[in-house]
């Protein structure tokens, strides 16, 4: 079992992309690896409960479902603080599972972890 951190910056404007780290989360965890999923820039909007309903990249999983997915497996969605500060997104309109961490904290996490993905 690897421990990763999978890092998404891409948010609505660009829907596939912004799919792909919720899909390697997932994969990575049914693999059976120790997951993080870090969103900062704009993929912090994807956080904001209601927002993931409407995202679907193309010949993609929609969002909801993949989001629905990381959160019953129990990956911890970890939104930039200063990103969603940046964009008016407070904790209490995050998803299930979502927390807002700050610069230290993705650093140490990916510090300790075997592996970055980054999209």
């Amino acid at each position: 079992m690897a421990r990763l951190i999978v890092s998404g910056s891409r948010g609505t404007d660009d829907p596939t992309m912004a799919t792909l780290p919720f899909m390697a989360a997932k994969t990575a965890k049914e693999q059976g690896h120790d997951v993080v999923l870090w969103l900062w820039n704009e993929a912090v909007t994807l956080a904001r409960k209601g927002t993931a309903d409407h995202v679907t990249g193309v010949n993609l999983t929609p969002l909801k479902d993949l989001l629905a997915a990381v959160q019953s497996a129990g990956v911890p969605i970890w939104v930039c603080g200063a990103c969603a500060v940046a964009r008016q997104i407070a904790q209490s309109e995050l998803v299930s599972g979502a927390s807002v961490k700050g610069m230290p904290d993705y650093i140490t996490a990916v510090v300790e972890r075997d592996r970055s993905i980054a999209f």
